[in-house]
C-alpha cells in the first residue's frame, strides 16, 4: 500500500491468525450511506473475509454502521458488498482458494484518489503454536529495540 492514504480500517488480528501470501487491491460496491459512515471511520473488518460465490468475489461480515442522517435510505450493517476485482486476478484467486488451508482476508480499508479501496490477501491458516512463535518474536525484538534505545539513545 502507498505512503499518504487516508486509512479507515485496519485488519489486526489477520497478520496474527494467517501467512500472508499475496495481497491485492479492490474496489468495492458501496452506497452512499456506506460511503459517509466508512469515511467518518465506522467500520469493523476484524472478522470480516473474502467469499467468491458464482465467479464474483463478496466482502462478507464486514460491519459498516449506519449513517444517521440517511434515515430511511439507510443500509444493512452487515449486507454483502462486491469487489470489483479483474477476471483474471478473480480466476487466479479463486483456484488458490480450493487449495487446503487457503482464504481471503481484508486487511485494510482506505481512500485512494476520492475512492474507497479494500487492500485483500491471500492466506493460509496458522496453528496455534506459530501463532505463540510469533507472538515470542515480536516480544523479543521489541524488548531488544527497547535495550538499544537506552543504551544509544
Amino acid at each position: 500500500m502507498e505512503r499518504g492514504l487516508k486509512v479507515y480500517a485496519r485488519n489486526r488480528k489477520a497478520r496474527l491468525n494467517y501467512d500472508i501470501e499475496e495481497k491485492l487491491e479492490a474496489g468495492i460496491c458501496l452506497k452512499g450511506s456506506e460511503v459517509k459512515s466508512i469515511r467518518e471511520g465506522r467500520v469493523n473488518i476484524g472478522d470480516a473475509y473474502v467469499a467468491i460465490i458464482r465467479g464474483e468475489a463478496f466482502l462478507e461480515n464486514a460491519h459498516i454502521s449506519p449513517y444517521k442522517p440517511a434515515g430511511a435510505g439507510n443500509h444493512e450493517p452487515e449486507r454483502p458488498r462486491k469487489l470489483l476485482l479483474k477476471r483474471r486476478e478473480l480466476d487466479k484467486l479463486a483456484g488458490r482458494v480450493q487449495q487446503k488451508g487457503y482464504t481471503i482476508v481484508p486487511l485494510s480499508i482506505y481512500d485512494k484518489a476520492g475512492k474507497i479501496k479494500v487492500e485483500i490477501a491471500l492466506a493460509r491458516g496458522r496453528k496455534k503454536y506459530e501463532k505463540k512463535e510469533k507472538i515470542k518474536e515480536r516480544d523479543m525484538e521489541r524488548e531488544l529495540r527497547k535495550t538499544f534505545k537506552h543504551r544509544f539513545g
